[in-house]
């Protein structure tokens, strides 16, 4: 990929594809009105770009796509199937962020898998380039065989568009904003559960990913939250939607309340369900 050159919003204002998008989406809506709603085009615009005209929030069904990876084509939620998923992107191929960044996941991948949790990346970059990077990736982390996990290739832009995954700071060598590091958590019900947008100079973390994956998976399934720093194991609290009535029957491990100036209730642990 190109070099990380920055460049301003007025110049990525005219050519980046969110505008493609709006210019599309306005030139099929004009279409239909002329010809009663039922033209082609836009039964094949909005089937491709449909699902993601409002970016997904927490709890929304995160929006099924078709793409080329590294693996073939996929279809998003057969790849899934009832699992949890990842799906996170990097701005390019044969950077050393990127580099690092992947690698970590790759070596990560056996407690994700123990989470029952797929992982799956993305870049605006070829397939072929893809291919071509994962050696250096194996090599930075020092692992053996195939990539443990399959990477998206969106030439287009229509995913990174359409969930908000571009940073306009950062173009390739041919003048188009690239990916930052978007990163999804998307439950066995296809609801997002979780999102978090790091700029393209900023590697993330992926050990705290794994650590918010725990709570995200406990807290699915018991009415506990987890509290700051929390790491599994550890201490919950218990919901504030919890009445003290079912304390007993709910955590008979116990709960401790913390007397706090207030006078109030609400500061309940217990043990890790």
């Amino acid at each position: 990929m190109g070099s990380f050159a920055s460049r301003s919003c007025a110049e990525i204002n005219v050519t980046t594809p969110e505008v493609k998008v709006t210019e599309n989406f306005s030139r099929v809506v004009s279409h239909s009105a002329q010809n009663g709603g039922k033209g082609s085009s836009q039964r094949k615009f909005f089937k491709q770009y449909g699902p993601f005209l409002r970016m997904p929030n927490i709890g929304d069904i995160f929006p099924n796509f078709r793409a080329m990876t590294t693996e073939g084509e996929i279809d998003f939620y057969d790849w899934l199937g009832n699992s949890w998923g990842i799906l996170f992107s990097h701005p390019g191929d044969f950077t050393p962020v990127c580099t690092s960044e992947l690698g970590r996941a790759a070596q990560l991948m056996p407690e994700f898998r123990k989470r029952g949790i797929k992982i799956i990346g993305l870049s605006c970059s070829s397939v072929r380039d893809h291919e071509a990077w994962i050696p250096d990736i194996l090599t930075y982390t020092g692992l053996q065989g195939p990539m443990p996990f399959p990477i998206i290739s969106d030439e287009k832009r229509e995913l990174a568009v359409g969930l908000g995954m571009l940073d306009p700071e950062f173009k390739d060598d041919k003048g188009m904003p690239m990916t930052c590091r978007a990163l999804f958590v998307i439950g066995p019900d296809k609801k997002m559960k979780m999102s978090i947008l790091y700029p393209a100079l900023s590697g993330r973390n992926f050990s705290e990913i794994l650590r918010v994956v725990d709570s995200l998976q406990l807290t699915d399934l018991k009415k506990v939250s987890t509290p700051v720093d929390w790491k599994y194991g550890e201490d919950c609290m218990i919901d504030v939607s919890v009445p003290r009535a079912y304390e007993d029957q709910l955590f008979p491990q116990g709960v401790t309340v913390k007397t706090l100036p207030s006078g109030k209730d609400y500061f309940r642990t217990t043990p890790m369900p």
